[in-house]
């Protein structure tokens, strides 16, 4: 009877999937999103630049001061959108949960 209780306590690894089609739009929503990200990245720094052009030219120090913070921020925005998404994913694993729950970390899923 022992056998039986382990058995029925050991829990099963549940590891979602999407359904039959659904990878296509999936990678279609994605690549929109990073083309739209990647255009606002270089909507910024053309925003930045006229910003330092108009206080330089307006004698405007202060609006200066903001297009060089402005070049800084989307800098740095860039490199945590390369960097980040990286970390969540190996954070996250292969997305299964449950399972023998060992330390190891879970491996990737293969399609």
């Amino acid at each position: 009877m022992p056998d039986l209780f382990a058995a029925s306590v050991m829990a099963m690894e549940i590891c979602p999937i999407a359904p039959g089609n659904a990878q296509k739009y999936v990678d279609q929503i994605t690549g929109y999103v990073l083309w739209g990200v990647g255009v606002l990245f270089l909507v910024a720094v053309m925003v930045s630049i006229g910003a330092i052009v108009a206080g330089r030219l307006f004698s405007m120090p202060h609006a200066s001061k903001v297009g060089v913070i402005s070049i800084v921020v989307v800098f740095f925005c860039a490199i945590a959108y390369m960097v980040l998404p990286g970390l969540v994913d190996s954070l996250m694993g292969s997305g299964c949960i449950g399972g023998g729950g060992g330390s190891q970390p879970s491996a990737k899923a293969t399609p």
